[in-house]
Formats: C-alpha cells, structure tokens, sequence
C-alpha cells in the first residue's frame, strides 16, 4: 500500500507517517516526491510517498485529505509481461551482463525477462539490497540501465531500448511523478507564477511534459545542461 504525508521536514513527515500509520520507521520505504524551501513569502514543505507490506493498524481515511488521489485515476504503463526465462542468446547475455555487473558491485541478485515489446525488453532485478540498487531518486538504477543499453548496442541491438526494474520502482516513480505534476500545476496556477522541479532523466521530464500538455493555462520546459535537467512549470493565462 502507498500512503502520501507532508509536513516541515522530511523527518517530521517520516515520524508523522510512523505515528498515524502505527509502524515502526523500518517497516516501510520513503520516497520523496516534492520539497520546497522556506522563501520569505511561504513556508517549505516535504510531501513523501511511504510504502509498506505490513498491516497498517490505524484507519487512514486518505479520502478526507485535500491532495488525496483516488489510485484508479493514475494512469498506470501497460507492460507486456512475459515468460520470465530468456527466449534468445541476446537476451541471455544481457541478462548474464547485468547479473555480473551487480556481482561484481559486491551484491547478489537475480535478473529475469519482465516484459517485451517492439524494440524493447525489460528487465527485473530481485535482489535483497534493492533498496541500493535503484538508489536515491533511481539513479543507480539509471547508471546499470545506461550501460546495459550500451551493452545490447554492442551486440548488435542498437535498435532495441532495455529498461531495468527492481520492486516495480518504475511504476511507482511514474505514479509520483504524475502527482507532483499535478499538484505543481495547481499551485503555479493559484499564485500566477512558476516553479522548477528537480532534476529528472529524459524519460521522467518527458512524462511532466506529457502530464502537463493538455492543461490550457500551465506550461513547461527544460532548463539546465546535461541528462538530469529541471522542468520547469509556470503559469501562462487561458
């Protein structure tokens, strides 16, 4: 289950998270999905998504937050799943590729087929250090993803897109990143101004672009060099 939270810090809405969901601090993963900083007009904020298997023992009635998001209104990604054992010898050396580059990072994991389609395969990593293979914001997932693409390159593939997974953090990071689009546009449009987003890979801006690209009176662009650049979002009038 995802539950969403804000507060001053990211340390108090961590501890509101632990208090109103009745867990302890380890029995769920944060994923911080805005932060603003205090500005002489507003207060900063951390809005977090907390993630968790374990039985919330208090009823969280999300329905009566303001931000409350109904799940079935998130788009969610059609992937094509597939039988999880490789069908080809590229695919099995792509996944002897990545399983050998977490080897040698000192962890163990196992790499198996999660989807195909047209031009792409994707790839689930199972491992008990998860958590430090996507790392923060994904971005060592980025980084294995990044050179296993050079990889299928290198054997010929250059055609064909592979996209790393581990704990469907995909998905989630898309759901998260669909409701900070969102939940930015409305706030640019109360206060008439702009604001700029994190830094995001290609795909991820592309999806704040997407989100964002049929609302008459916000719009978007990219700012900054390099792959990780800022979206920002600002008010444009109807």
């Amino acid at each position: 289950m995802t539950y969403e939270f804000e507060a001053k810090t990211e340390k108090d809405a961590i501890e509101l998270a632990a208090t109103e969901l009745g867990l302890e601090k380890d029995q769920f993963d944060v994923e911080i999905i805005e932060s603003q900083k205090n500005t002489i007009f507003k207060k900063g904020f951390v809005r977090i998504l907390v993630h968790t298997d374990d039985v919330v023992s208090r009823n969280i009635r999300l329905s009566d937050r303001e931000d409350f998001i109904p799940e079935d209104a998130i788009p969610r990604p059609r992937a094509v799943f597939q039988n999880p054992l490789p069908k080809d010898e590229f695919e099995k050396a792509l996944i002897d590729f990545v399983a050998s580059m977490i080897r040698k990072m000192g962890y163990e994991a196992t790499v198996e087929v999660m989807s195909r389609e047209e031009g792409k395969v994707g790839l689930r990593i199972v491992s008990p250090s998860s958590s430090i293979l996507i790392g923060r914001k994904g971005k060592n997932l980025d980084a294995l993803q990044l050179l296993a693409n050079v990889y299928a390159g290198r054997q010929g593939h250059e055609e064909t897109r592979v996209i790393l997974d581990s704990e469907n953090y995909r998905i989630r990071r898309e759901e998260a990143l669909v409701r900070l689009a969102y939940t930015t546009a409305d706030r640019v449009r109360s206060t008439r101004g702009s604001m700029l987003l994190e830094p995001m890979n290609p795909f991820e801006r592309r999806l704040i672009h997407t989100t964002l690209n049929d609302i008459g009176d916000v719009d978007t662009k990219s700012e900054g060099e390099g792959l990780y650049k800022q979206v920002r979002v600002f008010y444009k009038g109807r």
